[in-house]
């Protein structure tokens, strides 16, 4: 899970950034000030959304009732739903990974929530939408939801220093670790160079340890002032979560979030995957093609970070409430806050061939990636740990959603996503080619009713089969 940006933030350092967290979050609603001795909370709309779902994925209960927005701008023609799966298939079905789970979502529906492929290439089983994928470092918009929610309700703030919840923690230098708030933690602000202590975590050295040995690492800037990604700090706020509710975290994000969301299939853990009724096995690069391997534990011990499991059902639950149409469980005053980049990274702008191509700017919020896309607004994430690689993003102008996970170490499926976000936007599809595959219409990978999610079988052939 490395991320290599490192720049000073757009917002002028520490004193902007809040500034910007208070601006989305008084601007909607009147609170009280963020003070230390009364904290503030996010005005909640309770306003419920609708959820139309395709492939047996299953409508909530209170989605039923329209919001009161109005209705998103319709799509282009040349946003061909139908084509994407096709180009899903294709993918598979050229075992170019062994599996794959997609969900698409728009003004609030689900157009599609399927899987393709098999789940594991020794053993092998259909995907299909309740197959269970990691989600790696796409968690990490959960812990971000989830300490957002506390601050609606006053339990915690943005600035609520994590020294008050964990008054014995220590950065090098003295005094800087009382400086770090609930803002630094989710926004890669804590000041350490990045991904600190990741390659010891890989060498499977317990979370614990690795957040005591942090006192140990020179500082690249003061607390608050430049951005460096994170897995093993960013995870703190955890403890800030237990600390401040005295439930475990993971208690915390399945009643906050898994549970009022309809997300049945998710969990977080090993233990929460391996449980799980299907689920896809995590495949590396063997002599004769792909083999797949039992998931490693150690990323699962940051489970802020990315200790989240979810299906293709599960997925397009959360894109329909991170584009705003679950105000129930997810105001939209947090929802804005969370999505509002609070330091630049222009390194993401030039880390492969389809940002190079669309990005204008590229900023980090509460948990997610957010970039100027073609002059269009892109909330974005992705993850890999081993055997897995995962994106997701939300287009607001379009209200548009799209989630892709998959079972294997290549970076072919990356593709997909510009792919459907250029056909959103109108950008004509000779201009570049992110999936490098001829589109089989006729992929025969599923084949069942429009309305079953469960594929009645698989072709694919047999094969034997880092974090980042």
């Amino acid at each position: 899970m490395k991320d290599t940006a490192t720049r000073l933030p757009r917002l002028g350092g520490r004193l902007a950034a809040l500034a910007v967290l208070l601006t989305l979050t008084l601007g909607t609603t009147a609170q009280t000030p963020l003070d230390q001795d009364a904290p503030a909370s996010l005005a909640s709309a309770a306003v419920p959304a609708s959820a139309h779902t395709v492939d047996s994925v299953p409508p909530t209960a209170d989605v039923q009732a329209r919001d009161a927005r109005p209705p998103a701008p319709p799509l282009p023609s040349g946003f061909d739903v139908e084509m994407f799966e096709a180009m899903a298939r294709t993918i598979v079905a050229d075992q170019r990974v062994p599996g794959l789970s997609m969900a698409i979502v728009h003004d609030g529906k689900v157009l599609s929530a399927r899987g393709y492929g098999i789940t594991d290439v020794s053993d092998a089983e259909p995907v299909d939408a309740h197959t269970v994928f990691r989600l790696a470092s796409l968690s990490k918009a959960f812990a971000s939801a989830t300490a957002g929610l506390l601050v609606n309700d006053g339990t915690l703030r943005w600035d609520s220093r994590l020294t008050d919840y964990m008054p014995n923690f220590q950065l090098s230098q003295p005094g800087a670790a009382s400086h770090i708030t609930v803002a630094d933690l989710l926004s890669h602000r804590v000041g350490l160079p990045h991904n600190a202590y990741d390659r010891s975590l890989e060498r499977y050295v317990d979370y614990h340890t690795l957040t005591r040995k942090l006192a140990d690492v020179p500082l690249k800037c003061p607390v608050g002032t430049c951005y460096a990604y994170q897995n093993v700090a960013f995870s703190l706020i955890g403890d800030i979560v237990f600390a401040a509710t005295g439930d475990f975290y993971a208690q915390e994000v399945q009643q906050r979030l898994l549970k009022p969301l309809g997300m049945n299939d998710a969990s977080l853990g090993l233990e929460g995957i391996e449980s799980s009724a299907r689920w896809a096995k995590p495949h590396v690069r063997g002599r004769g093609g792909w083999v797949s391997v039992m998931p490693k534990p150690t990323y699962y011990e940051v489970a802020p970070a990315a200790g989240v499991n979810a299906s293709a059902s599960d997925m397009a639950q959360w894109l329909i409430a991170q584009t705003g149409h679950r105000t129930d469980v997810i105001p939209a005053p947090l929802l804005a806050t969370l999505h509002e980049p609070l330091v630049d990274t222009p390194y993401q702008a030039r880390s492969s061939a389809w940002r190079r191509a669309r990005l204008d700017s590229a900023g980090y919020a509460l948990g997610w990636r957010v970039y100027d896309y073609s002059g269009h607004r892109l909330v974005y994430h992705a993850g890999a740990v081993q055997g897995y690689r995962t994106m997701i993003a939300t287009l607001p102008d379009r209200d548009l959603g799209i989630a892709v996970m998959w079972n294997g170490e290549s970076s072919l499926p990356s593709g997909l996503m510009p792919t459907m976000i250029d056909r959103a936007l109108g950008i004509p599809s000779e201009l570049t080619a992110w999936v490098d595959i001829d589109i089989d219409q006729s992929a025969t990978y599923y084949a069942g009713n429009e309305n079953d999610d469960t594929p009645p079988g698989s072709n694919a052939a047999s094969a034997t089969a880092a974090p980042r």
